[in-house]
């Protein structure tokens, strides 16, 4: 059974024992072999799309996020690592990379991952990716980060141009409202 407030502490407990994503991913791991019961530990299946802090502080930032269907975010970094467990739906990454010597931060593409209900991935602190739903369903995940992710300082791309910019909270957020 998943007890949210357990998984928590388990993560705070991990996170001051070894700053890296490595334990945080092992815990992932068990709680997400039960996608059903993660899925009941958040209060039931979502309902609308959004994203939820969980946990926040300055070395951990645990929030649930539910993605509209179809929604697809722009091309980002975190600067910081993550750990990413979908308990419903599907998640599908573009992970991306900075093309040598460009004057304005273009990137292009480098690979791709599809994460699926009970899947977990870690993602280093300096992967950029973008984010879509392609289901015609709500996707449920708990993005689990190593610092303060709402107060970082970071980059997306425009999604037309691939162009580097500075990252814009309010507009990301607003993308989840219905």
């Amino acid at each position: 059974m998943f007890n949210l407030e357990s998984f928590v502490e388990d993560c705070r407990a991990a996170v001051k024992d070894d700053p890296t994503h490595r334990a945080v991913a092992e815990i992932m791991q068990r709680a997400f072999t039960d996608p059903a019961a993660v899925t009941t530990g958040l209060g039931g299946a979502p309902s609308d799309s959004g994203i939820t802090p969980i946990h926040r502080s300055d070395d951990l930032t645990i929030i649930n996020v539910v993605w509209k269907p179809g929604m697809t975010i722009m091309p980002h970094n975190h600067e910081m690592w993550a750990v990413i467990g979908v308990y419903g739906g599907r998640e599908d990454n573009i992970f991306w990379r900075r093309v040598k010597d460009a004057p304005d931060g273009r990137i292009e593409a480098a690979g791709a991952k599809a994460l699926s209900t009970g899947d977990v991935a870690p993602l280093g602190d300096n992967i950029i990716h973008s984010v879509t739903n392609p289901i015609a369903k709500l996707t449920g995940a708990i993005h689990v980060y190593g610092g303060p992710f709402f107060e970082a300082e970071r980059s997306e791309w425009d999604a037309e141009n691939l162009t580097e910019q500075a990252y814009d909270m309010a507009k990301n957020r607003a993308m989840f409202e219905s």
